[in-house]
């Protein structure tokens, strides 16, 4: 446990902007350093401030911590941008739960339960509660986040923005001024699904890229290319409240990188049109 503190430490400290946080405050927070794991995911959250798992990590660490105050308004964050989450609805069940309102408490239990119908042990926690029992001698039940920590994006929308598209969604995300994701995805070279992560980190970018447009008197941005090792990515918004991703291979010509993002970001305001 020691090495991979001292490993996702320094892997934190070469880039501070990395994800990797929240690894390290998991870790941290699962050794006992709680304090450590607090400054670690409240300066991932001063770089993150809408990534719902960071809000999710700080609420858990402020229950080990004893403030339940505090975790509850976490929680409540990560509900207000995830309404599907189930650590936020399993931890606000355990807070009404340990305040003595039944009531409450059952409706984010079943909530959770609903949501990750293979929880058996969440299951039996909403049966227990529902009968009046007892359920959690420990400080609270814990919500590890190597599940889904909620519905995908795909759930919590009728239709696919790039359906029409060829190729369909591949390498495209679109996300809301919020960072939630909105359709497509987002994947590491490994296959990996980091949408979420994604889709948080493209909010940051365009409030970024709007302020330094500000600054340098440049009017309003447009897009944003980036070329990398592997793969090249466009940044634009499709409308004033949404941002797009598009990714395509290393090596591509920038002039049909831009074709494929131009095309997907029309795509998406006519999807996001219909949604309205």
């Amino acid at each position: 446990m020691a090495e991979e503190i001292r490993a996702l430490s320094a892997q934190y400290a070469a880039d501070p902007s990395s994800l990797v946080f929240l690894r390290l405050g998991e870790v941290l927070r699962a050794h006992g350093q709680t304090d450590s794991a607090l400054k670690v995911v409240l300066q991932g959250l001063s770089r993150y401030p809408h990534l719902p798992e960071a809000h999710d990590l700080h609420a858990r660490i402020l229950v080990d911590q004893r403030d339940f105050a505090g975790a509850f308004d976490e929680w409540d964050m990560v509900l207000r941008l995830v309404p599907h989450h189930v650590g936020a609805h399993k931890g606000i069940g355990f807070l009404y739960y340990r305040a003595g309102e039944m009531d409450r408490a059952l409706y984010h239990l079943r909530a959770a339960a609903e949501l990750d119908p293979e929880d058996a042990g969440l299951h039996a926690a909403v049966e227990r509660v529902a009968g009046g029992e007892e359920i959690w001698e420990t400080p609270m039940p814990e919500a590890p986040t190597d599940q889904a920590p909620h519905r995908p994006a795909a759930d919590r929308r009728v239709d696919n923005p790039f359906a029409d598209l060829p190729g369909g969604s591949d390498g495209l995300l679109l996300a809301d001024q919020n960072g939630l994701p909105l359709g497509g995805g987002s994947r590491t070279l490994e296959g990996e699904d980091v949408s979420e992560q994604a889709a948080a980190a493209l909010a940051s970018i365009a409030r970024e890229a709007a302020r330094a447009a500000r600054l340098l008197a440049m009017g309003e941005w447009s897009h944003l290319s980036v070329e990398c090792a592997d793969v090249s990515a466009c940044i634009l918004n499709p409308t004033a409240d949404s941002t797009l991703l598009a990714v395509i291979d290393a090596g591509t010509p920038g002039g049909q990188l831009a074709f494929v993002a131009d095309r997907a970001a029309k795509s998406a305001r006519a999807w996001l049109e219909r949604q309205r």
